[in-house]
């Protein structure tokens, strides 16, 4: 598909990856009045009028599906039934209308969340179903794996042309850094700054450290989905990641270490950790349609860091 010839809706297309996606587009020979954002304010994709009346409006022939409900532990715990159901309604929506004026391409951008609590580690998408997710982000990954269950059977009857990419937690400048909301590198990142700021002599950290995560930062991210939009054509799941992985306690130290902090660290135990590892299987991006990931981990955090220093 050559993408310049394209009219793309972005969902979600003025949040934190959704600016990425717009930019790597443009790169990618996109012309800006062919790439369209819609807003909150003027279309609530939860709502199935409104998501038929931006399909009327935007007449798109692609659309990359990036908007969501979500945050870290806390958020998830917080708002499950809410994370459910405006994930859930929004992805219906889309995919359904997409269906009725003949889209040629739904790129539906999904969660690791949606991977069994125990996964072997690195997960292929061929454990996507053996399992139940974590329990404090079930919800929000089930809604959003049912999409994949959306696009296929939509695939097989109706012949829509629909794609479903699995990225990895992600970070990098502009992310969510409210802590109620924020993952854990912005959350650690604005503790840590913070701290030494005010002089802090220690710092509280969730959990026991011991989970693992694997990292993908954003721009990295973005041109994945720009490319899978752009050569990919096919039902199966693809992940989309960096191919390593960190505990929550190494990372802490890196992010603590590159933040010029001094003080201490203090695990909460009493928290969760969350889902016990993750790592993914990069292979089937990379032979599918050239995907892997550019940057490197310290590189990234620092770029975050400086950008957090700057801009908060």
């Amino acid at each position: 598909m050559h993408l310049s010839e394209q009219r793309i809706v972005v969902t979600g297309g003025v949040g934190f990856l959704g600016r990425y996606v717009t930019a790597e587009l443009r790169r990618a020979g996109v012309p800006a009045d062919r790439i369209l954002v819609p807003r909150h304010a003027d279309y609530e994709l939860t709502d199935e009028r409104a998501v038929e009346r931006m399909y009327a409006d935007m007449r798109p022939t692609v659309v990359i599906h990036l908007a969501a409900e979500v945050g870290g532990i806390g958020a998830n715990r917080e708002n499950p039934g809410r994370f459910f159901y405006a994930n859930m309604a929004m992805g219906l929506h889309l995919v359904e209308h997409a269906r009725r004026v003949g889209l040629a391409k739904f790129v539906q951008v999904g969660t690791i969340c949606a991977y069994p609590k125990f996964t072997p580690v690195p997960f292929r998408e061929e454990d996507l179903w053996n399992g139940y997710p974590e329990e404090t982000n079930a919800p929000y990954g089930i809604a959003k794996k049912s999409l994949l269950v959306m696009l296929q059977a939509y695939r097989q009857q109706y012949g829509l042309n629909g794609i479903y990419l699995l990225p990895v937690n992600l970070y990098g400048p502009g992310d969510d850094f409210d802590p109620r909301t924020s993952h854990v590198i912005p959350a650690l990142i604005r503790k840590f700054v913070e701290a030494g700021e005010s002089g802090a002599d220690e710092v509280v950290v969730w959990g026991t450290g011991n989970a693992s995560r694997e990292f993908l930062y954003v721009e990295d991210c973005a041109r994945g989905i720009v490319l899978a939009a752009e050569r990919y054509d096919s039902p199966e799941p693809v992940n989309l990641g960096a191919g390593f992985e960190i505990t929550i306690r190494e990372l802490a130290e890196k992010i603590r270490e590159l933040a010029s902090y001094k003080g201490r660290l203090v695990w909460d135990r009493s928290k969760p950790d969350g889902q016990p590892r993750r790592r993914l299987d990069t292979s089937r991006a990379a032979e599918r349609f050239g995907f892997s990931a550019q940057l490197g981990f310290d590189d990234g955090l620092r770029r975050t860091i400086d950008w957090f220093a700057k801009n908060r």
